[in-house]
């Protein structure tokens, strides 16, 4: 019984580390403006979402200049740059 109680504990453990990972997945739909490649430009509004892609990418129908998509992508960090704190100023503490 142990044993059952210590597997489903490890399980559980490790299966929420799986959950925990999914990031989130967002959207934007327009018409076509730009294709190659390695992106796909979408006009939203008067913004203009330009969108990396792969080989991986999975395209259903037929993407061209002008057709109406919907892109889902996440958003990815390319680097990080940690800024050191200037002296003297500390960070507010809650009381």
């Amino acid at each position: 019984m142990k044993h059952v109680l210590a597997a489903l504990a490890i399980i559980g453990f490790f299966s929420s580390f799986a959950f925990a990972a999914q990031v989130k997945t967002y959207q934007v739909t327009g018409p076509v403006l730009e294709v190659t490649a390695d992106m796909v430009v979408v006009q939203k509004g008067k913004e203009r979402w330009e969108i990396a892609r792969n080989p991986d990418t999975r395209v259903t129908g037929d993407l061209k200049v002008g057709s109406k998509a919907t892109v889902e992508y996440r958003m990815l960090a390319t680097s990080v740059e940690v800024k050191q704190q200037a002296k003297g100023k500390e960070t507010k503490k809650k009381k």
